[in-house]
């Protein structure tokens, strides 16, 4: 098949018209249309619906727009080796990870990355779906479990148990609960059990929701439910890597929390020698470390 046409097909199967197609490779819709015909008359089918609002992609358009897709992203991935075999670190780095840690933990720090690095360009993607690396949706993940595709490079960062805080405001209004029981005089703050988050934080805030609880604050992710926290609305569910900072808040009922949730970074194998990523990962190990440090010095004051 031909490169060139199969390059504009693509095209217009992601932009849904010729007339963008051809705006984005800077083509006239003319000559996008006669690459199209071209295309489907060498493959003896019909590529696309025609309808008045756009194209729509007929079945076999599907398949070969999969194959497209897949190919668009095997050649990103040799450009970036490409691009990373020179001997500064530079250019976009797909990251992603968590709403609650990202936005929490790793944001905050990356001053330090770009400091150091500042012809990088990260996009930091944070939900709650796992994004496939070996199909380059990202190039690097943080994730709350141990990555189970294959062909991944992984690396244990850390631990994180969920954990109960309030702040100190709150607690002089409303008085420090002494057993679980006391609870239930309290309003809690925690995640959805129903929305994306990891097993270990859903199964604790199950537990607390079983108390005959007086008041709740329910958000789809820890962003939310620490400002709530902050704002002296409640005791909070929140991960403990938040008090490295935010040392202020108040450890309620330490006997409550969670299991441990390791946290793991990973890259695709064929990653293996970019600057980009081994800058990224070297940046937030080196992070760990100090986080781990100022832990430790917490524990002996």
């Amino acid at each position: 098949m031909d490169w060139d046409k199969l390059r504009i097909f693509h095209a217009v199967a992601d932009a849904g018209s010729l007339t963008h197609a051809g705006e984005a490779l800077h083509l006239s819709q003319s000559a996008v249309s006669r690459q199209v015909r071209a295309l489907e008359e060498s493959l003896n089918t019909t590529l696309f619906h025609r309808h008045a609002r756009g194209l729509i992609l007929t079945e076999q358009g599907e398949l070969l727009f999969d194959a497209t897709s897949a190919m668009a992203k095997r050649l990103d991935a040799a450009a970036a080796r490409i691009r990373d075999s020179e001997d500064e670190v530079f250019g976009e780095l797909r990251v992603t990870t968590t709403t609650g840690f990202g936005s929490l933990w790793l944001a905050p720090r990356l001053p330090a990355l770009y400091e150091k690095y500042p012809d990088l360009k990260i996009d930091l993607m944070l939900e709650e779906r796992v994004l496939d690396l070996p199909m380059r949706e990202a190039d690097v993940a943080i994730r709350m479990k141990e990555p189970s595709q294959a062909d991944l490079i992984r690396k244990r960062l850390m631990a994180v148990r969920m954990q109960l805080y309030a702040s100190p405001r709150y607690l002089d209004k409303h008085g420090l609960p002494e057993v679980i029981e006391d609870i239930s005089a309290h309003r809690l703050i925690c995640q959805n059990p129903s929305s994306a988050q990891v097993g270990a934080g859903a199964t604790l805030v199950q537990e607390l929701m079983m108390q005959d609880l007086r008041s709740t604050l329910t958000v789809n992710n820890y962003f939310g439910v620490l400002q709530a926290v902050l704002n002296d609305l409640g005791i909070g569910v929140l991960p403990d890597y938040l008090t490295q900072d935010f040392p202020n808040l108040v450890r309620v009922l330490p006997e409550v929390e969670s299991v441990e949730v390791p946290v793991f970074l990973a890259y695709p194998e064929e990653l293996r020698h970019s600057k980009r990523v081994a800058a990224f990962r070297d940046f937030v190990q080196d992070e760990i470390i100090s986080y781990r440090k100022q832990l430790r010095e917490q524990a002996l004051n």
